[in-house]
């Protein structure tokens, strides 16, 4: 048999996808178990499918537009016709005798958070795991739920209604009293203070749905072999539950350090006044200023990147912190 016999055969004999580095077969099977899956699970994927679609626009679609930092953006010229500037941004940031007043009020308020807020939804939770009167454990849940529905607005008001200097519930109080009235509102000192309590206030509630979640899985059977060993109330927390939600905490804690230069614009904007102003300007409200008012939206977008840079290193670093200790991380 002659060589073009030889070709001719061997082409017919070997099928396409193997004559294409072995892509072909590999890549339909995939599409036909992923069309299986699909038509088996379709009503999980269909549940599935508004937080996807969250995701990609919200989330991913919105990647593009990080080009920005690089840009003279300018909306006459587009986005693609707006002239390129590399690093020129990125320099003024840094350069900016602004940045480190921001980046200390950021911290300032993010650690504040972290160290008070935090383990706030935890106590919570174990509170609430030792009530054994279901209709009063309900009620304190829906108590401390509620301030979640209300917008930053309602809760800035009453923080204002109940502590204002001169017609505060709280200060007529104090002065009925024989005090003297306190400058809660305008006090620099007691500002971070202040913003973690409302956060407190508004969602440590709502926060212990996750943590009550995970107490529910933890068997009930150690508890019984405590009981039974003689361990009180204290020390089953002490050694079955808080080992039992550990996981959680530290998946949790690892995604708020991914949060940690995001503080809030909304909550800060309306509490800052002009006393305070040393200590409330942080990212999320100079973006607003200076980005948005000014129109600098390439500017505003370096401050996006920067921020979101420092939350995937601490992400990362927690996270194999955590791994190097024995826990099993977020990924």
């Amino acid at each position: 048999m002659g060589s073009s016999e030889t070709e001719a055969v061997r082409g017919t004999n070997v099928p396409t996808g193997l004559r294409k580095n072995g892509a072909g077969p590999k890549t339909n099977g995939f599409i036909k178990e992923w069309a299986v899956a699909l038509r088996r699970d379709k009503g999980l994927y269909l549940l599935a499918a508004p937080g996807l679609l969250f995701f990609l626009v919200f989330k991913y679609f919105p990647i593009w537009g990080l080009a920005l930092a690089f840009k003279d953006y300018s909306p006459w010229s587009g986005f693609w016709g707006s002239e390129w500037v590399g690093f020129k941004y990125f320099q003024e940031f840094f350069s900016n005798p602004d940045f480190w007043i921001l980046f200390r009020n950021t911290m300032g308020i993010s650690f504040m958070n972290i160290l008070f807020f935090f383990p706030m939804p935890i106590v919570l939770a174990l509170l609430l795991n030792e009530v054994r009167m279901l209709f009063f454990k309900k009620f304190v849940q829906t108590v401390i739920y509620l301030p979640h529905f209300l917008s930053w607005v309602v809760i800035v008001g009453i923080c204002f209604l109940l502590l204002s200097q001169g017609t505060g519930a709280v200060n007529q109080l104090i002065t009925e009293s024989g005090g003297k009235s306190i400058a809660f509102l305008t006090n620099p000192d007691g500002f971070w203070l202040m913003l973690t309590a409302q956060s407190i206030w508004k969602e440590a509630g709502w926060g212990t749905i996750i943590f009550l979640a995970a107490l529910t899985a933890i068997n009930q059977e150690l508890y019984e072999a405590a009981q039974i060993d003689g361990a009180n109330r204290w020390k089953q927390m002490l050694n079955i539950t808080l080992p039992g939600i550990r996981s959680t905490i530290i998946v949790l804690f690892i995604l708020r350090l991914g949060q940690v230069l995001e503080v809030g614009f909304e909550q800060i904007y309306l509490m800052a006044s002009a006393p305070v102003s040393s200590v409330a300007d942080v990212f999320d409200t100079y973006v607003y200023r200076v980005g948005i008012l000014n129109g600098r939206f390439g500017y505003a977008t370096v401050v996006g990147v920067f921020k979101s840079v420092v939350g995937l290193i601490l992400v990362v670093a927690a996270n194999r912190l955590a791994k190097r200790f024995g826990e099993e991380g977020l990924y």
